[in-house]
């Protein structure tokens, strides 16, 4: 029987992107046949979806949609950034889109259950990727707009009482480029304060200055934090010289709540030596 060799493995992985193991168990069973081996796994397709969903999908895009007062917002990823260009990708996550938003449904489970996970599973063979719908999200309001990078990795949709879909959007733009974690600063989580007094407590301490002193530099870091990290105390991006509170104001309306999701964050991604792992599992093998 032929040796299944590294080289080999690698061949079949790329041409078929399937996982490394898969591979070469396929390999091995055809006697190291690489056109024998994908003829095999090719009749065995259904597997191949399953076999995806082990790998870490971190890229892909985000959309929202919205008639003005009610607006949606989906996250779906791929493992890189090229499948995330695919116009198969794109069309699968604007189902993905469309069925939340008439549904208006967020719960991702029961959003993919029937079609649009046979849809995915179907996106997955003819990409050769995991793709995942990782979440949605969605505000109800008298006024909804929002507003999407150009190479849809960062999305945002702003609920507004009064105002027009153009403020909406304007405001939905600010938070995009700024990234504020709360509306109002009294809508910041008290673990989240705490930690941010810890450090700044550290921090005055260590300037040797009295009690009282250290605690009014720990109150006045913390407005600062609050005031910087609060959507309405921010500078606007477009005209620095007006809070986004005072802009909205001004049109007669508040902010009641925004959402904002940019592709792969809080998801961790294995940085793996394809090379050593490809060399490790023959070696395993011939052992």
């Amino acid at each position: 029987m032929s040796q299944v060799t590294a080289s080999l493995v690698k061949e079949l992985r790329d041409r078929t992107g399937l996982g490394m193991m898969e591979c070469k168990k396929a390999l091995a069973e055809s006697g190291a046949d690489v056109d024998k081996a994908i003829e095999e796994l090719r009749k065995s397709s259904g597997m191949k979806a399953a076999k995806k969903a082990g790998r870490t999908a971190a890229d892909g895009i985000v959309m929202f949609k919205t008639d003005g007062s009610y607006g949606v917002l989906v996250e779906v990823n791929s493992e890189t950034d090229f499948a995330a260009r695919d116009e198969g990708f794109k069309g699968f996550v604007s189902s993905v889109l469309d069925a939340s938003f008439t549904a208006k449904q967020t719960d991702i489970p029961t959003l993919m259950a029937g079609g649009l996970e046979t849809a995915r599973e179907a996106l997955v063979q003819k990409i050769g990727e995991n793709i995942s719908a990782r979440r949605a999200g969605a505000i109800d309001a008298p006024v909804v707009g929002g507003y999407v990078h150009s190479n849809n990795r960062i999305a945002v949709i702003v609920g507004l009482t009064g105002g027009t879909e153009e403020l909406a959007k304007d405001v939905a733009m600010h938070i995009a480029a700024v990234n504020p974690a709360v509306v109002n600063s009294d809508q910041m989580p008290a673990d989240v304060i705490a930690a941010e007094k810890e450090i700044y407590a550290a921090q005055a301490r260590e300037s040797g200055k009295p009690e009282e002193i250290i605690e009014k530099m720990i109150g006045g870091r913390v407005s600062k934090f609050l005031k910087e990290s609060s959507l309405i105390d921010q500078p606007f991006v477009k005209d620095p010289d007006v809070t986004v509170g005072k802009l909205v104001a001004a049109a007669g309306a508040e902010v009641v709540s925004f959402v904002r999701f940019e592709v792969g964050e809080g998801i961790e991604v294995e940085d793996v030596d394809f090379a050593a792992e490809v060399a490790a599992q023959v070696a395993g093998a011939s052992e």
